[in-house]
């Protein structure tokens, strides 16, 4: 059984960097068709997909945040982090991070960390 597990500081000031680690078991990082993406949900909003990296170790990410954002992995500790620089209040939102799955070129978000909440404040 595939697991993931959040980890990282729940309060980030603004300006400095928000760092946060999802921890998988129960499957690799480097298995083929798997990609391993970023997620995240402000208080009163729907789903924001940040983006992912993938098997391969290509990353990819949603235009409105490439320029903050950092995906990177280790795949030595089957692990892999999300960076976002020059945060605000506006990046206040429960953290997720997400195996998704492509079959036949359709993409499955099969498996979900339990969430972390991130609050922006001075």
């Amino acid at each position: 059984q595939v697991q993931l597990q959040e980890s990282g500081p729940g309060l980030v000031k603004p300006s400095q960097t928000l760092s946060l680690t999802c921890t998988v078991s129960g499957g690799s990082i480097t298995a083929n068709y798997h990609y391993w993406s970023w997620i995240r949900q402000p208080p009163g909003k729907g789903l924001e997909w940040m983006g992912q990296i993938a098997y391969s170790g290509s990353s990819y990410y949603s235009s409105s945040l490439k320029s903050r954002t950092s995906i990177s992995r280790d795949t030595s500790k089957n692990q892999f982090t999300l960076q976002v620089t020059s945060v605000t209040p506006e990046d206040t939102a429960i953290y997720y991070c997400v195996r998704v799955y492509n079959s036949d070129g359709l993409y499955y978000y099969d498996h979900w960390g339990q969430g972390t909440q991130v609050t922006v404040s001075s």
